[in-house]
């Protein structure tokens, strides 16, 4: 399937989801986000605010400040992403696309700072490739830290298929987490 139809596809399915599904099947993913080593060892977290019944992230978020972690959320600036520190949900406030961003006067981060990123997307696949809305912002951001076990896709279930067109710049994760299971991209599920 195109990229362009499988988006669409998935986005439709996703926009229909009754909101207590929506809000079960997030936790359920949150909770799997928690009990991952490669969370759990992380100093400097990157989240995301949700936006069009994405995985909710706010569970993660007060679990991580909780256990005294740096959190990062994403900021458009200057055609790319940046990464700033967030100390309370206070500090989001409606950005480009109208996604909750943190302020200029949050502390700004280098993203080879971060010890795990946490990566909203439209789908998956058992790859680990990823299909995002397609403006690249991710893809440009984190491309050099392919393959290192830091980039992580949140999603649904049914956002993973059997294969998503996956071209060079695409940025290939090192596991996706589901409110299911979690998939690495060696094929291993748990």
């Amino acid at each position: 399937m195109p990229k362009h139809s499988l988006r669409r596809h998935v986005l439709e399915l996703r926009r229909c989801m009754p909101a207590l599904d929506r809000s079960l099947m997030g936790l359920d993913a949150q909770r799997h986000c928690l009990e991952l080593p490669e969370l759990v060892s992380a100093g400097v977290v990157a989240l995301y605010a949700p936006v069009h019944n994405e995985v909710e992230t706010s569970l993660l978020f007060a679990e991580l400040l909780e256990a005294g972690k740096t959190v990062l959320f994403p900021a458009v600036a200057s055609g790319c992403l940046e990464f700033r520190r967030v100390t309370d949900v206070s500090q989001l406030t409606p950005g480009k696309y109208g996604i909750e961003e943190p302020s200029a006067d949050c502390e700004l981060y280098h993203p080879r700072d971060v010890d795990f990123f946490l990566v909203p997307g439209v789908a998956f696949d058992l790859l680990c490739h990823r299909v995002g809305y397609g403006k690249g912002y991710y893809d440009k951001a984190l491309h050099a830290f392919e393959g290192r076990g830091r980039l992580a896709g949140l999603c649904y279930d049914f956002q993973v298929v059997a294969e998503v067109p996956a071209a060079p710049h695409d940025v290939q994760m090192d596991m996706v987490i589901t409110d299911r299971r979690v998939i690495r991209n060696s094929g291993q599920f748990t």
